[in-house]
């Protein structure tokens, strides 16, 4: 597939044009798992300004998963057979990745950047096997998810599920475990070398020592011992005491701000706009992003007016940065779901999360502390023909379930052509347009898609005379054309673009 580099000249100067369909598709692609056709013509005429602030504003207001009862539990609350226990933990994990995986699917903006903060704040679920540990570190990433960036930072370090990740349990005062103090600075705030030295990591793992108390009946909340703090002086990033926890958050915020602002606004524009943020072509990718570190360290590390402000933008809208990312496993499936409309419950939502995990996106565990690398990564010889086989077998057993949802769908797409025409390529294209960003590319990709849209449907139905004599409405075989188009364009180049 084609590597788009990234020529985006336009500013973050508000862009005030009211929307169009193309570019409100574009802005619920990225800001959530897309939409539905009536959210999207619903979005048409709004201002860009409007329609985020209203996004945005939803997303601060909703609420949290609720605590499942299981939360706190500890082993005195599960089986004492081991293999019982383990049995109970394995359905408490898959029922919490379902209501995850809902909210994912429901909560826009919400869940898509609590999604994005997990591969930030990266753990792996197979470290700590604690059903109650996960809990906690979603409602982390959901409370924090538009937030304060130095809150969410200090919050995530001392969640169970990070301290047992990064060794937090095993860093004791007399002896210091520096992997947390490393990837706080390299991977978390910072960036990898970015002004801080190995001196300031040795001196961080002492004052964030201590965190080291975890019971002795299992999956219990890790909390601090202060007989494990190391209560020597240290000296980090040039200021010396006798610091703990919460000295090396303020310290690291008060010392970097410049480069905490610069990485996250970094990533967040190369996981929201465009892959590539060199700009090697000539485009202004970095002074996009030095605009919204300035946003962010201005506004004290608020998340929140950083996405406002590019989600408001002409960088944002602009017609080259429409469909240049390659959607994720789980993109490709929950897009799915929100632009069809078709029904689906739990047992489809736990589906689609192992077909993740097939090509590339493991819930809770992605393969490095590094986290996913997203984009490019996502497609290769094997994972390729994995989102093909997966995304067919979807809508097959959509059409086994329920096929006149597709003539529904394509009734809603289409509107007085799939009512009144006798030509089903005028039928089809507002369906092909639906579920890719831009279109397809030539032509001849259109036309092949059409023969698909055409299969089940002899010639004769629809050609000659004055009065439509096939429509999608009336004709029998109306949900199964729609259903070959879709599996024909989940096989196209452009329906793996975002």
């Amino acid at each position: 597939m084609e590597y788009f580099i990234n020529c985006n000249s336009s500013t973050l100067a508000p862009y005030t044009t009211p929307l169009d369909e193309v570019r409100a598709a574009h802005l619920y692609r990225r800001l959530g798992f897309s939409a539905s056709a009536q959210t999207i013509s619903d979005a048409v005429g709004q201002t860009a300004g409007a329609l985020v602030d209203n996004l945005v504003d939803q997303a601060l207001a909703a609420p949290t998963i609720p605590a499942p009862e299981w939360a706190d539990w500890n082993n005195t609350n599960y089986p004492a057979d081991d293999d019982l226990a383990r049995q109970m933990r394995r359905a408490q994990i898959e029922d919490f990745t379902a209501t995850y995986g809902n909210a994912i699917v429901d909560n826009e903006l919400l869940d898509r950047m609590s999604f994005f903060w997990s591969n930030h704040f990266v753990t792996q679920l197979s470290t700590y096997n604690c059903p109650g540990f996960l809990y906690y570190y979603i409602n982390c990433l959901q409370r924090n998810a538009l937030g304060n960036f130095k809150t969410f930072t200090s919050e995530i370090g001392l969640t169970s599920a990070m301290l047992y990740y990064l060794d937090g349990v095993r860093n004791r005062g007399d002896n210091p475990n520096e992997n947390y103090a490393r990837e706080l600075y390299e991977l978390f705030t910072l960036g990898e070398g970015n002004n801080y030295t190995e001196e300031d990591i040795i001196q961080t793992a002492a004052a964030i020592s201590g965190y080291t108390e975890r019971g002795e009946e299992g999956c219990t909340q890790v909390t601090f011992d202060p007989t494990e703090f190391n209560t020597d002086n240290k000296t980090i990033f040039g200021q010396t005491g006798n610091w703990g926890y919460d000295d090396v958050i303020d310290i690291l915020f008060d010392q970097r701000p410049d480069e905490i602002g610069w990485f996250i606004c970094k990533k967040l524009y190369e996981y929201f706009v465009h892959p590539d943020s060199t700009n090697d072509d000539g485009g202004i990718a970095p002074q996009i992003i030095d605009g919204l570190a300035q946003t962010f360290i201005s506004s004290g590390f608020e998340i929140a007016p950083v996405l406002r402000q590019l989600f408001k933008s002409q960088h944002f809208f602009d017609e080259t940065a429409i469909g240049v990312i390659i959607k994720s496993p789980a993109d490709l499936y929950f897009n799915l779901l929100k632009e069809t409309g078709f029904t689906y419950d739990d047992i489809t939502i736990l589906n689609m999360i192992d077909s993740c995990a097939l090509i590339g996106q493991e819930f809770f565990q992605p393969p490095e502390v590094e986290g996913w690398q997203r984009n490019r990564t996502w497609i290769n010889t094997n994972f390729i023909i994995g989102r093909w086989l997966t995304a067919e077998f979807y809508l097959q057993r959509f059409y086994e379930d329920n096929p006149e949802q597709f003539r529904d769908l394509g009734l809603e797409l289409s509107g007085n052509a799939g009512l009144n025409s006798n030509n089903p390529d005028e039928v089809a294209k507002p369906i092909i347009e639906k579920f890719v960003p831009k279109g397809l590319l030539t032509d001849a990709d259109y036309e092949r898609a059409y023969l698909a849209f055409r299969s089940d449907v002899d010639i004769n139905y629809y050609e000659g005379g004055t009065t439509p004599s096939w429509t999608l409405l009336a004709w029998e075989t109306g949900p199964s054309q729609v259903y070959l188009l879709l599996r024909h364009l989940s096989r196209e180049p452009e329906f793996q673009l975002k």
